[in-house]
Formats: C-alpha cells, structure tokens, sequence
C-alpha cells in the first residue's frame, strides 16, 4: 500500500508537470522568421514553394518547424521593426525577400542566420564579403538581376526592332539602393548605345502603377 500510494503521488506530481513538459517541447521546435517588404496575398505561390521545399528538407509546417511571417504590407519603413521583432521572438533563422529586407535583418541581428533571396548584388550591398565565401550570418542565393539588365533591354529591342522609346519603372528615392542606381545606370547608358530613348517614372508602392501606365498612355512610350 506505501508503495501505491507513492506510485500515485509521483503520478499526480508528473501530471502536474505535463503542461509546463509541453510547453517546452513547443518552444523548442524552430521557427523561421520570413520578412518581406510585400503583402502576403502577393506571396502564396511563392510561401507554397516555400513549405514545399522545406519538406523537401524534411521540415513540414507545424509538425517540427513553425514559420512566423512578417509582412511590411509595401511600408519598407517598417521592415527594421518587423526584423528586430523576429531576433526578439529568437527565431532560428531569418529568410529574407529583396534587398530591404535582406538589410534590414543583417542590421538586427549578427548571430541568427539570414537567408537572402534577390537580384541584386550582395557584395556591392554590403551584405557578404564575397559569393563564394560570404562570411558573418548571411547567405543566400542572388539572381544576378543587375547584371543582367542590359542584356534585358537587348532582348526587348529585339523583340520590338521599331520601338524608339522605352519606359522604365524605377522605385522613388526613398525606396532606392546602390543596386538600383546602378541597374538605372546601366540601363540608360544600353538604352542609348541601341539609339533608345527612355521614359524613366517612379514608383513609390503598388498604388501608384495605375497612374503610371495611364502616364505611360499619354507620353505613347513604344515599349516598356
């Protein structure tokens, strides 16, 4: 009898314990921190390759890794905050969408891994040391969209011979960076060395691009 009602007591004392077991244990499963200067709704292809390819890894949502989004809603200005929330919530690593937010998470943290998906040139941004050994926390894959801007133009002049004029929508001052000042660069300087003229407009968010292809309209750029 001593025994049993020692055996009982240790049962109602680890059941007592249970709830703070499990909590632990969901602590304890990794959470991917996913910034984005976008709207989500604009990403549910792009989050459903996501999920794909980390079960691909071996890692299915809410089974042994959770994703925390964080969303700038196209508000670039918020992206720090929404970084320095992901370090605050300890997630395990950080993927970052475009080169603001791949900024914006190398400024919050210097020990979480950040994962950069873009098509600007990390090195020019100062994000890695170099491609082939990036050092410090960063990594990714970049899609060599600078590089490639020109060889872009060439491509439409080809597919449009008779256009003389193209647009060419560029984010507003607030929203540039060194790989966006260099891409205008380059295209400029194609554009003229193919004998095009260029409309250059800027863009501030999504809600400007009506009023922009209605100014597209009235100046009958050829192509863009």
């Amino acid at each position: 009898m001593i025994r049993r009602r020692e055996f009982i007591a240790l049962l109602g004392g680890a059941s007592g314990a249970w709830p703070f077991v499990l909590r632990a244990q969901q602590r304890a499963m990794p959470v991917v921190g996913f910034l984005c200067s976008g709207i989500g709704d604009a990403y549910k292809n792009a989050m459903a390759a996501f999920r794909q390819g980390l079960k691909q890894t071996g890692y299915i949502e809410k089974q042994n890794v959770a994703i925390e989004n964080a969303w700038a809603n196209n508000e670039v200005e918020r992206l720090p905050a929404l970084a320095a929330d992901l370090v605050n919530r300890q997630v395990a690593v950080i993927f970052t969408v475009g080169p603001p937010a791949a900024l914006a998470a190398k400024a919050a943290t210097s020990t979480i891994p950040v994962v950069v998906a873009m098509g600007s040139d990390p090195v020019m941004l100062g994000l890695a040391s170099s491609l082939n050994r990036p050092g410090g926390n960063v990594t990714g894959a970049t899609f060599i969209t600078t590089d490639l801007v020109t060889k872009r133009l060439e491509l439409l002049c080809e597919a449009a011979p008779k256009a003389k004029t193209v647009a060419y929508l560029n984010p507003s001052p607030r929203h540039s960076l060194p790989a966006t000042e260099q891409m205008t660069s380059e295209f400029l300087a194609g554009a003229r060395s193919l004998g095009r003229q260029v409309v250059v407009l800027q863009v501030d968010s999504d809600r400007d691009f009506e009023a922009i292809f209605e100014a597209l309209v009235e100046r009958r750029p050829t192509h863009s």
